[in-house]
């Protein structure tokens, strides 16, 4: 949810800090601005709309100054308007800042800045933070002591930057609950909301925690804890991503790219450490109960990890959506919560991270993002390594963490002598040459689906189903169709359809069918079964089959062939066309596929 970026150097910034704040756009994009100082002035260009969008209108690149914050915004408090736009000014105009997450106590802090004489030119709650450092600073004549007193009265999950024209040679940073790291670079330096706003100018950074503050100048960064003033001494890290992985490559979306990304993201998992996958499938031996948790996509990789361990290795993972972890999980110090997200920054799944701990629980995360929240949160960690992810949809950073859970499946029936060894290597040999043949799928396929995107793009409803391991690739799969396309999109087990929801097929409502290979027999008769009662009810059909699937061919209208593959990959191979058919149907609808309407990347307010 947002982007923060700000810049200090010898030089004029302007375009450094417009092509970083270029680079957090997927952090949101409904409205974007600038703040810089020059001539001991502040001067704030600000508007709604996409980063270039506001270029075109307020001349951003236009704006002269070695100091700088910008800001891109998901909407939280305030409608889409440029008032509400950050970056924010002092009523005295001597103070700018930029902030994500939620005040929570912002009204009553509102209040009395309004009894106090206090003009607001916004809706936001940010608006409250720069008013307070302002009226601190008139009592106290000092900068930093200004900054801590302001942030001292703020209740809730924050992250900020603050320029100020009495202090113009610093940046001034926060972060309580939402993402701050540093970029440390000879003659100028960087606060951001993540790594990709710096990563073309340096991979050296520090990730600042909560209750820290930052105070940034050309030549340093200085952590201290907002407590007691007292400095942070840590070292920084490299950081490993190319940036040339997260530029669009000739791909005309960072989606397609990032689709077309995924063998080797696939490899990427592959070079996970043994040792760390079966340190998590040890972790889940010993404990009693273990919980799968995500939400939104991570939900549904959570919904595949549970079918991997019921099917491989005999435990039953009860998987959780992170929005709901906290009110329905039961658990202990005896448990163990694992934990997925792409960004390791997701609101809810951190707030269920914390009530694990609180309730002495062991902690495990799989997450892209080195350096995250829920990187340093948990007990064990897994980093999938599949690069930066612009697209606001996730697509290999899912299939990446489906592949990780299925690794640690299959070490866990080892383990427990669910699997025997050759099953075991059998399995593995499969997913170790899926890279390969996931590359020549797309290379010959992409077309078919475009085709078929094309043919069916008029229809307004859709139902995407599957049964066994099949149903929450149908779920993931709906929910890029929603994402993307903006029509209505359900994903339901196909064994759901009797029991109520045929009451919703006719003509116009589409039933998009996820076919397991015939050899596994029982499941594919089931799914079969289904198919043919949307037929009976005159619901158009179509499928992912696979090539020696001659009953579906007959009973589908449409069909997309893929070649047969051993098991356990052919869901994820489904999962890939899916996404290929939902990025295809966007683009047949002219939707905005990269930057969906009202979607951010990163979701870190509750």
């Amino acid at each position: 949810m947002c982007g923060i970026s700000a810049v200090i150097g010898n030089e004029n910034v302007v375009d450094t800090l417009y092509e970083s704040i270029r680079n957090l756009e997927y952090r949101g994009y409904d409205s974007c601005g600038l703040s810089m100082i020059r001539d001991d002035r502040i001067e704030v260009r600000k508007n709604t709309g996409g980063v270039e969008e506001v270029n075109l209108k307020e001349h951003l690149t236009a704006m002269r100054g070695c100091i700088g914050i910008a800001h891109t915004r998901w909407a939280t408090h305030g409608k889409v308007t440029a008032a509400n736009a950050h970056p924010h000014l002092s009523f005295d105009n001597r103070f700018s800042i930029v902030h994500n997450g939620i005040i929570n106590n912002f009204r009553c802090l509102r209040e009395e800045l309004q009894d106090g004489g206090v003009t607001f030119a916004s809706e936001t709650d940010t608006e409250v933070l720069v008013h307070l450092i302002a009226i601190a600073y008139a009592k106290l004549g000092d900068v930093e002591e200004a900054f801590l007193s302001a942030i001292r009265r703020l209740e809730g999950s924050y992250a900020a930057a603050m320029i100020t024209s009495v202090d113009s040679s610093r940046i001034y940073a926060v972060k309580m609950g939402s993402p701050l790291v540093l970029g440390l670079n000879q003659g100028m330096n960087f606060i951001a909301s993540d790594f990709n706003a710096f990563l073309p100018y340096t991979k050296t950074a520090m990730v600042m925690e909560d209750g820290e503050y930052a105070v940034v100048t050309v030549d340093q960064a200085k952590l201290c804890k907002a407590v007691d003033r007292s400095e942070v001494i840590r070292d920084p890290i490299h950081i490993e991503w190319d940036p040339e992985r997260s530029r669009k490559g000739g791909y005309s979306h960072y989606m397609l790219k990032e689709i077309f990304d995924q063998p080797h993201t696939i490899k990427s998992a592959l070079t996970i450490p043994n040792d760390d996958i079966l340190q998590l499938a040890k972790s889940i031996q010993g404990a009693g109960t273990t919980y799968l948790m995500g939400v939104g996509t991570t939900y549904y990789v959570a919904l595949a990890g549970q079918y991997f361990f019921s099917r491989l290795a005999g435990r039953y993972l009860p998987a959780v959506s992170s929005d709901e972890f906290n009110d329905l999980a039961v658990i202990g110090a005896d448990d163990l919560l694992i934990s997925i997200s792409q960004s390791g920054e997701t609101y809810d799944t951190n707030t269920g991270v914390r009530h694990a701990r609180a309730q002495h629980a062991k902690t495990a995360g799989i997450v892209n993002v080195m350096g995250s929240s829920l990187s340093m949160m948990v007990d064990q960690v897994i980093l999938q390594g599949s690069g930066p992810e612009i697209c606001v949809v996730s697509t290999k950073a899912a299939l990446a963490q489906m592949v990780i859970l299925l690794l640690v499946a299959l070490e866990l029936g080892r383990l427990n002598g669910k699997i025997d060894t050759q099953t075991y290597e059998t399995y593995h040999e499969s997913i170790t040459d899926f890279p390969p043949l996931v590359q020549k799928i797309l290379n010959e396929i992409s077309g078919f689906v475009r085709n078929l995107a094309d043919r069916t793009a008029h229809y307004k409803n859709w139902m995407f189903l599957g049964r066994g391991v099949y149903y929450p690739i149908a779920l993931e799969a709906a929910l890029k169709m929603k994402e993307v396309t903006y029509l209505h999109a359900e994903g339901m087990p196909a064994g759901f359809l009797k029991h109520g929801t045929l009451a919703m097929v006719d003509d116009e409502m589409i039933s998009l069918f996820f076919l397991p290979p015939p050899a596994r027999k029982t499941l594919h008769e089931q799914t079969l079964a289904a198919v043919e009662e949307v037929k009976a009810r005159n619901g158009p059909v179509i499928g992912f089959c696979f090539e020696d699937d001659l009953l579906a061919k007959k009973a589908l209208d449409h069909w997309i062939e893929l070649p047969v593959v051993a098991e356990p990959v052919p869901p994820f191979l489904e999962l890939i066309v899916a996404q290929l058919f939902s990025y295809f149907s966007a683009l047949k609808l002219g939707r905005s596929i990269d930057k969906p309407r009202n979607l951010a990347k990163s979701v870190t307010v509750g």
